[in-house]
C-alpha cells in the first residue's frame, strides 16, 4: 500500500507578504529617532549610565542583524545617527560588551486573539569551537561548546513568547515549568503541546496548574501513572486513547501536528547565524533574546497565510 502523497499548500497573501520582506530590510523598523537614548538618573550614588537599554539594545539588534562585530556595530551606528542629524553620543565596543551582560532585553508581542495555544521545543545553537568541515576532515578540536534553546512559541502568531537558555546537559522537561512561569498569570493558556520528551509528572502538573490541556504524546513504553494529581489524570486520558485507537489518530484528534509550527521557527532562529559569538554566558542568553526580538519584528510585519490545495 502506497503512501498518499503529502498535501501542497497556497499562500494567499502574497502581495502583502511580498511588502512585508521588503519592510524588513528596512532600517525605519529598527532605528526610532524618539526613543530615549540617554539613561534616566537611577537615583543612587555613583558613576550614573550614560545609554538607556534601549540604546544598547538598538546597537545589539543591528549588530545581530547585520553579523557585525562590536566596533563595526559601533562605526554603523555613528554613520546612521550622522545621517539623521542627530548629534547623540555612540557607545563604544567595551561599553556594548559590558551592558550585555546585564542588559534586560525587551522582547516585542502582539499577541493572539483568544487563549493562547504554546508550542514547546528546544534546539541546540553553537558558540565555540571548529566547523564542520574541520571536525570532519582533522576530527575537531576536544572543546566544542553550545548552548541548548528551549522556546514557547505562540501558535497563531508564531511569535515567542518564553526563553530559556541552557548548557547542553540540560533536559528538555526540566525547563517547561520556567517558561510558564514567563507568561503573565492572567495569561488564559488553551493548551501546551511538546513532544515526548515532556512527557514528565512536573510538566503535566505545570500546565494543568495553569488551566491547560496537555498535549504530550506518552512514550512508547509509558505506564499509567497513580491519579493523585490533575496531571496525572489527563496524561493516563492520553495513554488510554493512544493504545485504544493507536498513536497516529490520536495525534490527530489531539492536533499534535503543531509543533511542526515551532520547528519552523527554529530554522529561521537558525537563519540569524548558527552560533553565538559571545564568550560569557549571561552575554550569550542577550544575544539570543536580541535575536527573538527581531524574530517577533519580522513576524508582526506580516507573514504568509496559506491554505490546502488539491
Amino acid at each position: 500500500m502506497s503512501r498518499p502523497p503529502p498535501p501542497a499548500y497556497k499562500t494567499r497573501n502574497w502581495p502583502a507578504y511580498n511588502e512585508a520582506l521588503k519592510r524588513r530590510g528596512s532600517l525605519t523598523i529598527w532605528y526610532d529617532p524618539e526613543m530615549s537614548w540617554a539613561a534616566a538618573p537611577t537615583g543612587k550614588r555613583g558613576r550614573q549610565p550614560v545609554y538607556s537599554d534601549a540604546a544598547i539594545q538598538a546597537c545589539l539588534t543591528l549588530k545581530v542583524l547585520f553579523g557585525m562585530a562590536l566596533r563595526q556595530t559601533t562605526g554603523f551606528v555613528e554613520s546612521l545617527l550622522r545621517l539623521t542629524g542627530l548629534d547623540w553620543a555612540v557607545p563604544d565596543f567595551s561599553t556594548l560588551c559590558r551592558r550585555q551582560k546585564t542588559l534586560k532585553v525587551h522582547i516585542p508581542y502582539r499577541g493572539s486573539e483568544g487563549p493562547l495555544h504554546l508550542l514547546v521545543d528546544s534546539t541546540g545553537i553553537k558558540v565555540e569551537g571548529e566547523g564542520e568541515w574541520n571536525a570532519r576532515k582533522h576530527g575537531g578540536a576536544k572543546r566544542r561548546v553550545w548552548r541548548k534553546i528551549h522556546l514557547g512559541i505562540d501558535e497563531q502568531t508564531l511569535e515567542i513568547r518564553a526563553i530559556e537558555v541552557t548548557s547542553s546537559d540540560v533536559g528538555d522537561a526540566p525547563m517547561l515549568p520556567g517558561l510558564l512561569d514567563q507568561l503573565p498569570a492572567n495569561q488564559d493558556i488553551a493548551s501546551v503541546t511538546a513532544d515526548g520528551a515532556y512527557d514528565t509528572r512536573k510538566c503535566h502538573d505545570a500546565i494543568a496548574e495553569r488551566g491547560a490541556a496537555a498535549i504530550i504524546p506518552p512514550r512508547k513504553n509509558a505506564k499509567p501513572w497513580k491519579p493523585d494529581t490533575a496531571g496525572a489524570l489527563t496524561r493516563n486520558d492520553a495513554l488510554r486513547a493512544s493504545r485504544r485507537f493507536g498513536r497516529t489518530i490520536w495525534r490527530r484528534w489531539s492536533g499534535y501536528h503543531r509543533p511542526s509550527r515551532a520547528e519552523t521557527k527554529m530554522h529561521c532562529v537558525k537563519l540569524l547565524g548558527q552560533r553565538l559569538t559571545a564568550r560569557d554566558f549571561d552575554r550569550q542568553v542577550a544575544e539570543f533574546q536580541v535575536r527573538a526580538a527581531v524574530l517577533n519584528g519580522f513576524t508582526a510585519l506580516g507573514r504568509p497565510v496559506t491554505e490546502v490545495v488539491g
